[in-house]
C-alpha cells in the first residue's frame, strides 16, 4: 500500500468484498490454529491453578494440623505444670504435716520423759506422787544380737482392761462375774482418772494423746514451715503400707538423699477404723528414718505376695512395709543406703542382697557351716532361717516358728540325758501321736472337694492368733489379742494356762498343730499376770492366773533357762536339721511333704495366688481374709536335704574348738608374772582377739603405772597342723619390754595427779578394745582422761560433771571399735558417752573433740556413784551409788527401774552385767545379789571374803569372783551354786578378766603381780548340768 494512499481509499479497500474473500482465505486456518491454542493453553492454566489451589490448601491443613497440635501439646504441658506443682505443694504440704506429727509426737514423748523422771520413785517428786502409771509394764521392741526382744519399760497406756472383763464375763461367765466385772471397772476407771491428774504439769491443758492430733493441723503455724528443713529433694516418692502388729496403714513413703518418711493416710477409711489403744503401740505413722541408722534391708513377703521390705535400724528396732508392685521394691532399694542384710550372715553389704530371694540368701550365707562347726548355738541358727524366710516381728501372720523340742512336762525331775524326754523332730507336731497321724493320713488320701487341692491340716503350725495366744498376757499383745478378739479375752478354758496343757493339746487335738515362738526360750516375764488381769475361771472354778510351769521349773526363769538348755542339747543338735526340712526345707511342699505328712492348705504356701490378678475388689478381700486366717508357711530355702551339725566328738578334736573341754588334768596355774614395782595391780583388761594389731593383757597398778603385756594365743595353736614347740611361746603372757627392762617407764607412767580422796580401783580405768588408749577418772578438775598406750601421753580431757568423776565402764565394742563409755561422779550422775573407734576420742566430730557432748544424763542416786556397768547389746545402763538400791537406765536416759536388793543389801560395790540378762550385784559383806534386767531377784548368797572383783563368762552362765582372800571362785549365775574353787594366792585379788576364747583368767594381785589360771567352763557345765 502506497504512502500516498488516501485514509478513505483505505477504508474503502478493507470494506471491499475483495479483501474480505483474501482474509477468509489466507487468515481462517491461523485464526483456527490461535483459536485451539487459546484453547489448550486456557486448559493448562487451569489445570495449574488448581494443582497449586490443592498446594495451597494442603500446606494450610498442615500448619492449621500444627497449629492444633502445638497448641494440644501447650495446654498438656501446662496441665502437667500445674499437675507437678499441685504435686510439689501436695509433698511440700505432706512433709510439713509429717514433720508437725512428729515433733507432736517427739514433745508427748519428752513430756512422758520428763513426768516419769520426775515422778518416779527415785525422782524430784518421787516421794509424794508416785504414779499409778508405774505399775504397768510392756515388752520394748529392743533387739540384742540374737534378735530376742526381752527388755520391758513402763508402759503410758497400760490398765488391768476392766472392759474386757466386762465383756468376757457377760459372754462366758455367770451373773456374780459380771457384777464384779462392773465393780473391777468402776474402780479402774476412777484410777485412770486420778493417774491422769496426778501427771498433769501445772498449766498444763493440753488433753491431746499421741494419737489425737487433728488440733494441731488448725493452729496458726506460719513458722512451721521454717522449722522443717528437709535434707536435700525427694528421690522418690510412693504410696505404701505400714506394716505392724494388727496394723496395715496406708500412707505415703517419701525417700530424700539423706532419709526416710512415711505419712499415714488419716483420712482411709480402713485407718479410721483402728483402735487408738491398738494404736498406741504402733511406731512409724509419722515416721523419720535417717540413712545413718540403718542397718540392714530385707526383701520381705506380705499376704503371700514379694513385695515388702523390712529396714532394721540402728536403735535395733525394724520398720516393714509393703509396696504396690516389685518394681517399687526395686526402686526403694536402689534409693536407701547399700547395706545389704547387714554385718551378721557373711554377705557383702550391697543392694543386690537386699533384693535377693531367701534361698538365695540361703545359699550365699556362711551361717549353716557355722552352725554345722558349732560356732553358733542352735537358737542363733533357727532365728537366722526365720530372717532370711520372711518371718517377722511386724507381720503376726510371719511370726518367727520354733519347735516343740520336749516332751515329759509332768514329772518331778528332768533328766536331759534321756532320749525319751525329747520330740521326735523328724516328724511335724500332727505327726507325733501315731492315731491322730492315721487320720490326717487318711483325710488326705480320702479327698473329695475340687474346689481346693488335698492337704493333711487345715490349721497352721503358726498364726496370728497362736503368736497372741501364747503371749496374751504382756502388752503390748495383751492389747493386740483383744482387738483381735471383738475387745474380749478367751473362753477361759481356751486360755493358755499351762505348758503341760497345751503339749498335751497339740498331740490330741485334730485342730490344734500349733508350734512355739521363740520366746519360750528367753522371756520368762510371758508365763506371769504381772499386769494383774482377770482372766477368767476354767472347769473346775479353777482361776486363770500365771501359767501353770511343769514340776521339774520351779520359777519361770528355771523353766526358760531348761527349755533353752534342751533345746542346745545333744539329742535336739543332731536331730534339728530334720525339723529345718519340714519347716523351711525339701519337705515343706510337694511328694516328700506328702510322705512326711506335712501339707497344709494350700493358701499357706507362697506362689498359690497372685492377688494382683483379682481385679474384683470384694473378692480380693476375701482373698486375703483367707490368708491371713489360714496362717502362712516359710519361704522355702532348700529343695535338697539339709546337712546335719558335726558330732560333738568329732569337733573337740579340732584344734581350736571351743565346745569340748580339754587337757582335764592341765595345772589350774599356768603361770605368774612380777612386775618390778610392788604396786597393787587394780585394773586387768585381757583384749587378746587375735586381728588385734597387738593382742594383749593391759594392766594398770595403783600408782597408775600401766604395762602392755603381749599375748600368745597358746591354748589355739597346741594341737594345730604345723604347730611346733620351738616356734610357740610356751607361756601366753609376755611382759611388757619397757616394764621388764626398766628402759621406758615414763611411757608407761601416768602422771597427772588424782584427787587426793580417791581410792584407787579397777573402776577407775577402762581400756579400749584396741589396746590403744586408757580411760582414767578421778582427777581434782572434774573431768576424765584418755592417755595413749604407746607414748603414754594424755590426748583427750573430758569435762561434764559437776563433782569428781568415781568411776567409770566400757561396753562391749562393734565393728570399728565403736562402744559406749559411761562415767559415774560425786553429783550422783552419770554420763553416756560415745567412743569413736574411727578417731580415737570421745565424740563423733574430731573437730569438737575438746567439748564433746553427752549422750545422755543418767539421774536418780542420793549419794555418790561407785559402781557402772553398761550393755550396749540390751542397751542399758545399771549403776551403783554408795548407798541406796542400784538403778537401771536405758542408754537413751529413762529410768527404767530399781534394783531393790534383800534386806541389808544396801552398799552396792560392784556390778557387772551379761548380754544374757543376768546383772550381778555386790554389796560390802560378802553379799551378792542376781536380778534379771526387768528387776527381778533370781538369787542371792553371801560369802566370807571382802570380794574385789567379779566377772560373768560371755554366756552369762557363770560368775567367778575373787577378792582379799586369795582365792578365785567359780558359781553357776543363775542359782549361785559353786561350781570349782582355785587354790588360794598368796596375795589378795584386786582385778580381773577373761581371755577372748574363756580359756584363760588373768587376775592382778595386791602384791604386784597377775596370774594365769586355765579355766574351763564347758567342764563344770558337763559335770553339773543334766538333771533338773
Amino acid at each position: 500500500m502506497k504512502s500516498s494512499t488516501s485514509v478513505v481509499e483505505l477504508v474503502m479497500l478493507l470494506c471491499s468484498q475483495e479483501w474480505q474473500n483474501s482474509i477468509q482465505k489466507n487468515a481462517g486456518l491461523a485464526f483456527i490454529e490461535l483459536i485451539n491454542e487459546g484453547r489448550l493453553l486456557c486448559h493448562a492454566m487451569k489445570d495449574h491453578i488448581v494443582r497449586v489451589a490443592n498446594e495451597a490448601e494442603f500446606i494450610l491443613n498442615r500448619q492449621r494440623a500444627e497449629d492444633v497440635h502445638k497448641h494440644a501439646e501447650f495446654e498438656s504441658q501446662c496441665a502437667q505444670y500445674a499437675a507437678d506443682r499441685r504435686e510439689e505443694e501436695k509433698m511440700c504440704d505432706h512433709l510439713i504435716s509429717a514433720a508437725k506429727h512428729r515433733d507432736h509426737v517427739t514433745a508427748n514423748q519428752l513430756k512422758q520423759k520428763i513426768l516419769n523422771i520426775l515422778t518416779n520413785k527415785h525422782g524430784a517428786w518421787g516421794a509424794v506422787s508416785h504414779s499409778q502409771l508405774h505399775d504397768f509394764w510392756r515388752l520394748d521392741y529392743w533387739e540384742d544380737d540374737l534378735r530376742r526382744r526381752r527388755r520391758f519399760v513402763r508402759n503410758a497406756f497400760g490398765s488391768t482392761h476392766a472392759e474386757a472383763l466386762l465383756k468376757s464375763a457377760i459372754e462366758y461367765g455367770t451373773e456374780e462375774d459380771v457384777v464384779k466385772s462392773k465393780k473391777a471397772f468402776r474402780s479402774q476407771a476412777i484410777v485412770n482418772q486420778n493417774s491422769e491428774t496426778e501427771l498433769m504439769l501445772e498449766g498444763d491443758d493440753d488433753a491431746v494423746s499421741l494419737l489425737q492430733e487433728k488440733e494441731i493441723d488448725n493452729l496458726a503455724v506460719p513458722f512451721l514451715p521454717k522449722l522443717f528443713i528437709s535434707r536435700g529433694p525427694v528421690v522418690l516418692s510412693t504410696p505404701a503400707q505400714l506394716i505392724a502388729p494388727v496394723v496395715v496403714a496406708k500412707g505415703t513413703l517419701s525417700i530424700t538423699t539423706t532419709e526416710i518418711y512415711f505419712e499415714v493416710d488419716e483420712d482411709d477409711a480402713a485407718f479410721k477404723k483402728i483402735d487408738t489403744k491398738v494404736l498406741a503401740y504402733t511406731e512409724g505413722l509419722h515416721g523419720k528414718w535417717m540413712f545413718s541408722e540403718i542397718r540392714a534391708v530385707f526383701s520381705r513377703r506380705y499376704l503371700l505376695q514379694n513385695t515388702a521390705l523390712e529396714v532394721f535400724m540402728a536403735n535395733r528396732t525394724s520398720v516393714m512395709f509393703n509396696f504396690p508392685d516389685q518394681a517399687t521394691v526395686k526402686k526403694v532399694v536402689y534409693s536407701l543406703p547399700r547395706v545389704g542384710v547387714g554385718t551378721s550372715y557373711g554377705l557383702p553389704q550391697a543392694r543386690r542382697i537386699s533384693l535377693a530371694t531367701p534361698r538365695q540368701l540361703y545359699k550365699s550365707s556362711n551361717m549353716t557351716q557355722r552352725w554345722q562347726r558349732r560356732e553358733i548355738s542352735n537358737f542363733e541358727y533357727l532365728m537366722f532361717l526365720n530372717t532370711i524366710a520372711g518371718r517377722t516381728y511386724n507381720d503376726l501372720n510371719q511370726y518367727p516358728v520354733f519347735p516343740w523340742v520336749l516332751t515329759n512336762y509332768e514329772s518331778e525331775e528332768l533328766d536331759l540325758t534321756l532320749p525319751g524326754n525329747f520330740r521326735d523332730l523328724s516328724k511335724p507336731i500332727g505327726a507325733l501321736n501315731p492315731k491322730r497321724a492315721v487320720f490326717y493320713a487318711e483325710r488326705y488320701e480320702t479327698w473329695e472337694d475340687d474346689q481346693s487341692p488335698p492337704y493333711h491340716y487345715n490349721t497352721h503350725y503358726s498364726t496370728a492368733t497362736s503368736a497372741l495366744s501364747w503371749l496374751v498376757r504382756i502388752e503390748p499383745f495383751t492389747t493386740f489379742f483383744l482387738n483381735a478378739n471383738d475387745g474380749k479375752f478367751d473362753h477361759p478354758d481356751r486360755t493358755f494356762s499351762s505348758i503341760a496343757r497345751s503339749w498335751r493339746t497339740s498331740q490330741r487335738d485334730t485342730s490344734d498343730v500349733k508350734e512355739l515362738i521363740p520366746e519360750f526360750y528367753y522371756l520368762p516375764e510371758m508365763f506371769v499376770n504381772s499386769n494383774g488381769y482377770q482372766l477368767g475361771v476354767r472347769e473346775g472354778e479353777v482361776v486363770v492366773n500365771d501359767v501353770d510351769l511343769p514340776p521339774w521349773a520351779k520359777k519361770p526363769e528355771d523353766f526358760v533357762r531348761i527349755n533353752r538348755m534342751a533345746l542346745e542339747s545333744e539329742f535336739v543338735s543332731c536331730q534339728l536339721h530334720q525339723w529345718i526340712d519340714l519347716i523351711f526345707g525339701y519337705k515343706q511342699r510337694g511328694p516328700e511333704a506328702v510322705r512326711a505328712l506335712n501339707v497344709f492348705h494350700y493358701l499357706t504356701y507362697e506362689g498359690s495366688v497372685n492377688l494382683d490378678s483379682i481385679t474384683d475388689p470384694v473378692l480380693r478381700e476375701a482373698m486375703e481374709a483367707q490368708i491371713q486366717n489360714f496362717g502362712q508357711t516359710p519361704s522355702q530355702l532348700l529343695i535338697e536335704p539339709h546337712p546335719p551339725r558335726s558330732s560333738a566328738m568329732h569337733l573337740c578334736f579340732l584344734p581350736q574348738s571351743p565346745l569340748m573341754f580339754k587337757d582335764q588334768m592341765q595345772q589350774d596355774v599356768i603361770m605368774v608374772l612380777k612386775f618390778p614395782s610392788n604396786s597393787p595391780v587394780t585394773h586387768v583388761a585381757a583384749n587378746t582377739l587375735p586381728h588385734l594389731t597387738i593382742p594383749a593383757v593391759v594392766t594398770v597398778t595403783c600408782s597408775r603405772l600401766f604395762a602392755v603385756n603381749r599375748w600368745h594365743n597358746t591354748v589355739g595353736l597346741r594341737g594345730a597342723p604345723g604347730y611346733s614347740l620351738d616356734q610357740a611361746h610356751h607361756l601366753p603372757i609376755e611382759m611388757d619390754p619397757l616394764i621388764a627392762n626398766n628402759s621406758g617407764v615414763n611411757k608407761r607412767q601416768i602422771t597427772d595427779l588424782v584427787d587426793q580422796s580417791i581410792q584407787i580401783n579397777a573402776h577407775c580405768f577402762v581400756v579400749t578394745a584396741d589396746n590403744r588408749y586408757i580411760l582414767i577418772c578421778g582427777f581434782w578438775d572434774k573431768s576424765f582422761r584418755v592417755y595413749s598406750t604407746e607414748t603414754g601421753k594424755l590426748t583427750q580431757i573430758v569435762f561434764g560433771h559437776w563433782d569428781v568423776v568415781t568411776c567409770l565402764a566400757r561396753s562391749e565394742s562393734y565393728i570399728g571399735g565403736d562402744c559406749y563409755i559411761v562415767s559415774g561422779s560425786r553429783d550422783a550422775t552419770l554420763l553416756l558417752w560415745y567412743w569413736s573407734g574411727r578417731h580415737h576420742i570421745i565424740g563423733d566430730n574430731p573437730n569438737s573433740s575438746d567439748y564433746p557432748a553427752p549422750r545422755a544424763v543418767l539421774t536418780g542416786h542420793d549419794h555418790e556413784v561407785v559402781c557402772v556397768s553398761v550393755c550396749a547389746e540390751l542397751g542399758l545402763v545399771i549403776s551403783g551409788a554408795k548407798e541406796g538400791p542400784c538403778l537401771v537406765h536405758t542408754i537413751t536416759g529413762d529410768l527404767l527401774r530399781a534394783l531393790e536388793g534383800p534386806e541389808n543389801c544396801l552398799f552396792p560395790r560392784l556390778i557387772s552385767v551379761s548380754s544374757e540378762g543376768h546383772c550381778i550385784i555386790y554389796y560390802e559383806r560378802g553379799r551378792f545379789s542376781n536380778f534379771s534386767i526387768n528387776g527381778k531377784l533370781l538369787a542371792q548368797m553371801e560369802i566370807n571374803d571382802s570380794t574385789r572383783a567379779i566377772l560373768l563368762s560371755s554366756d552369762g552362765q557363770n560368775l567367778v569372783t575373787g577378792g582379799d582372800n586369795g582365792v578365785v571362785e567359780v558359781w553357776q549365775a543363775c542359782d549361785f551354786k559353786q561350781l570349782y574353787i582355785y587354790p588360794g594366792c598368796d596375795a589378795g585379788i584386786r582385778a580381773m578378766d577373761l581371755s577372748h576364747d574363756q580359756r584363760t583368767l588373768i587376775t592382778g594381785m595386791a602384791s604386784g603381780s597377775i596370774v594365769a589360771f586355765n579355766i574351763d567352763f564347758n567342764r563344770w557345765h558337763y559335770e553339773h548340768q543334766n538333771r533338773y
